[in-house]
């Protein structure tokens, strides 16, 4: 009963933590959400692949430059607010970790490891669970580059960083305007494994790929004037998405359809 109890109590004390922090505005957002407007290929990634499993992280190393992987955690890594791995990402992180080195692959969020964290707590549980370092850094994506690339004492210039996640304005603003190789996944979870996510994020997420990648002129425009990359000079010299799995790969026009 006690290990219940223990149990139900570290449950709630998470769901409470998930809860205060999906209430914290993303000033860096907002206030980069102009230049977005005025430059939208800043939202626009190198590479769109199903999740952070899909991708060839030794063609990343050898053939584009890049010496460090950042991960956004949920719906990247993990389901929303939870800690363990999900099991479609287990591949993709074990590859990273076999490619770059584990002092080379961390996790960059914007619930764990910021303010909303208060002493670290839930950055030192995913570091645990997952193995991999949690970056701190006070300013949201697409703010943090400074802390990022603090932590990578290897990486000279943030063109040899390679950023994978679900989110067009957080993740590929960020990556793309630095210099970064970009990586857009899908968000892992759906129905009810997605219970925990954030509301405004999903509606956000939901607008921002079918801007993106619905069959529509605006988005074909957009994905047009992507950012070139220092190194990697495309898909077709340089393939970096595995081939495809059992799993059905998502239609462009699949990405604007609600969870």
């Amino acid at each position: 009963i006690d290990q219940k109890r223990k149990a139900d109590c570290g449950a709630s004390e998470r769901e409470e933590r998930a809860s205060n922090m999906v209430q914290s505005i993303n000033i860096k957002a907002l206030t980069t959400l102009a230049s977005v407007v005025r430059r939208p290929y800043l939202a626009a990634p190198h590479l769109f692949v199903p999740t952070v499993s899909d991708v060839n992280y030794p063609a990343l190393r050898d053939h584009c430059g890049i010496k460090a992987v950042i991960f956004d955690k949920d719906n990247t890594l993990t389901a929303p607010y939870e800690n363990s791995l999900h099991k479609r990402a287990t591949f993709g992180l074990q590859s990273a970790l076999d490619t770059f080195g584990i002092a080379n692959v961390a996790i960059v969020s914007n619930s764990a490891g910021t303010d909303d964290d208060p002493g670290f707590v839930d950055g030192k549980e995913i570091e645990e669970a997952l193995g991999i370092s949690v970056i701190k850094h006070s300013e949201k994506k697409p703010g943090g580059l400074d802390e990022t690339m603090r932590h990578f004492p290897n990486v000279d210039d943030p063109s040899q960083l390679c950023m994978v996640g679900d989110r067009l304005l957080t993740d590929i603003v960020f990556g793309n305007l630095h210099g970064m190789l970009t990586v857009h996944t899908l968000p892992l979870c759906s129905g009810k494994e997605n219970k925990n996510d954030n509301k405004v994020a999903k509606v956000v997420r939901t607008v921002e790929n079918t801007i993106m990648y619905a069959d529509w002129w605006g988005g074909r425009k957009i994905r047009s004037y992507t950012l070139d990359h220092k190194v990697w000079k495309g898909e077709y010299e340089c393939p970096l998405v595995l081939a495809a799995t059992d799993e059905k790969d998502p239609l462009l026009g699949d990405l604007g359809k609600k969870d």
